[in-house]
């Protein structure tokens, strides 16, 4: 029996060879990183497989991701996030600050992981009405044509053969441009309550009060039939939609399957002699420390448990080290993994395998000028030489060293696109550097490229 691929199966039955699979056709090297994630995926459908009691004894084991920037620990993240169902966030650590501080504290994290399982529940509720709500919408639409007196030279007394006339119109789209008017209910009016921190269940009880007291408006408005259909479709779904059932399922997901990518953790270390801006950093640490390791967030839509929530930390550690984090906060990260910083043939390999790499980008944006490029391979490892080189005499950041030199390459020719169309452009080693001609040494070059 032919096995399935990693985008045929349901993403939380993924294996973590169909996961790893998954990443490699996006991402290069990094394999122990890639099999770490894939088996704390796998886990969180392993621990869904067990009884109740079992169930509650097995936490995730968090991840830390350890490396210098642009070698794929974010990519990672937002590859799973396209690949998984499952409610996912990323966050930077630097952006929180302790409580008692201006800004945004760490329980927002979960807030907003509540509200992308918000959004994906409500999509797959969406889905799932809108073959009835599509039918709903064109009784309605079809009502709205008989009142516009949309067949006036119709002489039968029967409805009905009026209707199917009129339905049939519809679904040949002869009547897409014609102008009718419509009814739109507004927004239930609301007054906003300010928020408060800890009383997120007390700000929706209050919103959801003043909403049912308050008048619901509406107003007509003259729109075309195709107009008209998205518009009503759009009120049929919502009507069909159970928000408390959505907000129910999307607290349970988000406490059962959430993902939170905690990134530039190493941001908040605290070294040396501990005053001033490190007091504040090791205050967002211990903050932290409590949502890791598991607690109750109140948030607007309902309480929130973290006890099962998978935490993925990431940081390039250049100023510090893993072990400048709190005893504890380290505790809560078991599995860490360190990410290499890439070779020549890395950068070269980048820039050949992935689906999306930045050529097969350049290929498809000239390709719309009517332009075709063609890289021989010359060309590429001149390009992966000289991103290594530049990396390796100035500050490492990685693979985005490539978009900068890729895009000197091609500067001209994208600037002449419009000009050069139906003709195709070869980039050989000799072209990229052409390109290149101004800058003599390899000092320069870094100076020049940075």
């Amino acid at each position: 029996m032919a096995t399935d691929t990693a985008t045929e199966r349901a993403p939380l039955d993924l294996t973590p060879a169909q996961i790893v699979e998954y990443l490699n056709r996006y991402i290069v090297g990094q394999e122990e990183a890639k099999r770490a994630v894939a088996v704390a995926i796998r886990n969180r459908w392993r621990r869904l497989q067990l009884d109740e009691r079992e169930r509650q004894e097995i936490t995730p084991k968090n991840i830390l991701l350890i490396g210098p920037t642009g070698v794929g620990k974010t990519e990672i993240a937002r590859r799973l996030a396209q690949l998984l169902r499952a409610p996912f966030v990323k966050v930077e650590a630097t952006k929180f600050t302790e409580v008692g501080y201006v800004g945004r504290d760490v329980e927002s994290m979960v807030r907003d992981l509540v509200k992308v399982a918000i959004g994906l529940v409500r999509e797959e509720q969406e889905a799932a009405v809108r073959e009835e709500a599509e039918a709903r919408a064109e009784e309605r639409l079809i009502d709205v044509l008989i009142e516009s007196d949309v067949l006036p030279d119709e002489h039968t007394t029967r409805v009905s053969a009026i209707r199917e006339r009129l339905r049939d119109m519809l679904r040949r789209g002869v009547l897409e441009n014609r102008r009718v008017t419509i009814r739109i209910p507004g927004r239930k009016s609301g007054v906003h309550v300010v928020p408060i921190p800890g009383m997120e269940q007390l700000e929706q009880d209050l919103e959801r009060v003043f909403r049912n007291l308050l008048p619901r408006t509406s107003h007509s408005r003259e729109v075309t039939v195709a107009e008209a259909r998205k518009i009503l479709l759009e009120q049929e779904q919502e009507n069909l939609l159970d928000e408390d059932k959505i907000t129910q399922e999307a607290i349970q997901r988000a406490e059962e399957s959430g993902i939170i990518f905690v990134d530039e953790l190493d941001k908040i270390c605290a070294t040396g002699v501990r005053h001033g801006a490190d007091v504040s950093r090791e205050g967002v640490q211990r903050d932290l420390l409590p949502i890791i390791e598991g607690t109750t967030v109140y948030t607007r839509y309902g309480s929130v448990r973290t006890d099962f929530i998978l935490f993925i930390g990431a940081g390039a550690f250049h100023m510090s080290r893993p072990s400048d984090l709190m005893p504890e906060l380290q505790g809560r990260f078991p599995i860490r993994v360190e990410l290499q910083s890439l070779k020549k043939e890395d950068f070269l390999r980048i820039l050949k395998e992935p689906e999306s790499s930045i050529i097969r980008q350049y290929q498809a944006l000239l390709r719309t000028e009517g332009v075709e490029l063609e890289f021989r391979d010359d060309a590429l490892e001149a390009i992966a030489d000289i991103a290594f080189q530049v990396n390796r005499q100035t500050q490492d950041i990685g693979a985005r060293r490539l978009h900068t030199i890729v895009e000197r390459v091609l500067e001209q020719v994208s600037f002449d696109a419009p000009s050069l169309s139906g003709q195709t452009i070869v980039v050989d080693r000799d072209y990229v550097l052409d390109r290149l001609k101004d800058v003599a040494t390899d000092e320069d070059l870094a100076r020049y490229v940075l």
